[in-house]
């Protein structure tokens, strides 16, 4: 165990199950534009976008905005949809805001580490990540929300840390641990800040990369073995 003070949590698939939010949202949204199918029809197609763009966003090829709308222009060429892809995000993003699905374990986690200093860095859109925490259990607790579409930079660049160091008066690496699924993002991130990085892998996840996680775990309860 080790005797952090303050813990970065990314959010999505870290302490909100992102698939339920995103598949909740795809059928409020789709069902507003009388695609009542549309979760089934459409959901491999963007799913396989999505992922590409992500990529993109995560190596400074594609911004947020543009992201956003790009996914579903793509996806109405792909299966010869006329709807407007700007609309139809904004949409999108409304539900997704609404949607708190937590992973298990995320809420007893956080309230026994609720002496620590709790932060949170994350990818996306800052209305609905803001959205999703205020609606959800985490309101009020972390001392700051830090997302991307605010800083300018996103995960894994250095800048968002840099602005998430400055906003905390983090003068310690070593006292800071980032917590996060992803080993592009919040891995290679915490690694090239020269921070301590957990690795939530529920799905046990074989790992190719060259990236080492200081530490690895498949539940958030086995956080706090790690944690002092």
């Amino acid at each position: 165990m080790k005797n952090y003070d303050i813990i970065f949590f990314d959010i999505d698939d870290t302490l909100f199950d992102f698939t339920k939010s995103e598949q909740a949202a795809f059928n409020n949204v789709f069902n507003q534009y009388n695609l009542l199918n549309g979760l089934n029809l459409y959901e491999k197609s963007y799913q396989e976008i999505s992922k590409v763009l992500w990529r993109d966003l995560e190596n400074g090829k594609m911004d947020l905005v543009e992201l956003g709308s790009e996914r579903f222009r793509r996806l109405f060429l792909e299966h010869e949809l006329e709807i407007d892809a700007v609309v139809f995000n904004q949409d999108y993003l409304k539900f997704l805001g609404e949607q708190t699905h937590l992973v298990q374990g995320a809420e007893k986690v956080i309230k026994a580490l609720s002496h620590k200093r709790l932060a949170v860095i994350t990818n996306g859109y800052s209305i609905v990540q803001t959205s999703r925490i205020n609606n959800s259990p985490f309101e009020g607790t972390f001392e700051h929300i830090i997302i991307s579409e605010s800083t300018g930079f996103q995960k894994p660049q250095t800048g968002i840390f840099d602005y998430a160091f400055h906003k905390l008066q983090i003068t310690d690496k070593s006292s800071v641990l980032m917590v996060g699924d992803s080993l592009t993002s919040d891995i290679q991130g915490g690694m090239n800040y020269g921070m301590d990085t957990c690795w939530f892998n529920p799905k046990y996840k074989e790992n190719h990369t060259s990236l080492k996680p200081t530490y690895e775990i498949n539940n958030l309860e086995g956080l706090l073995e790690i944690i002092k």
